[in-house]
C-alpha cells in the first residue's frame, strides 16, 4: 500500500497498482465533495464500503448506498459526495493506459483547482 494523499475533501491510498489498473480507497469527510473532473484515458469504478454517497454523473443525481457500485466511463464528468455525518469510503479502480493524477480536468471545484491538474 503506497501511503495517504490528503486533499482538501480527505484522503485516498492506493491499495494496488499494476499495468492497466489501479485500486484505491477513498476517505471523504462528511459534507464534502471532490471536483466534478473528467479523464482522457480511464475509466472508474467506486464502490462504497461505509457510509452512502450521492455521485453526479453526467449531470444526473446517483445516490449509491454501502455496498452499491457504479461505473464512471471514459470522459464522464463525475463528482463524489459525502452527505452524511461520517467519513465516507469508496473503493475505486481505476482502468486505463494512463492512471495517473494529471489525468484530471476539473470542471468545478470547491477549492479553487480548477482545469488540467
Amino acid at each position: 500500500m503506497t501511503p495517504g494523499e490528503e486533499r482538501p475533501w480527505g484522503r485516498w491510498d492506493t491499495l494496488l497498482e499494476e499495468p492497466g489498473f489501479k485500486v484505491k480507497r477513498l476517505f471523504v469527510r462528511p459534507g464534502q465533495r471532490l471536483s466534478y473532473q473528467t479523464h482522457a484515458r480511464r475509466s472508474e469504478r467506486w464502490t462504497v464500503a461505509k457510509g452512502a454517497a450521492l455521485v453526479v454523473l453526467d449531470g444526473k443525481d446517483v445516490p449509491l448506498p454501502a455496498g452499491a457500485m457504479l461505473e464512471i466511463p471514459l470522459g464522464a464528468a463525475h463528482r463524489l459526495t459525502n452527505p452524511g455525518t461520517e467519513d465516507l469510503v469508496v473503493v475505486e479502480v481505476q482502468f486505463g493506459d494512463y492512471l495517473g493524477e494529471d489525468d484530471i480536468v476539473r470542471l468545478s471545484d470547491d477549492y479553487g483547482r480548477t482545469g488540467t491538474r
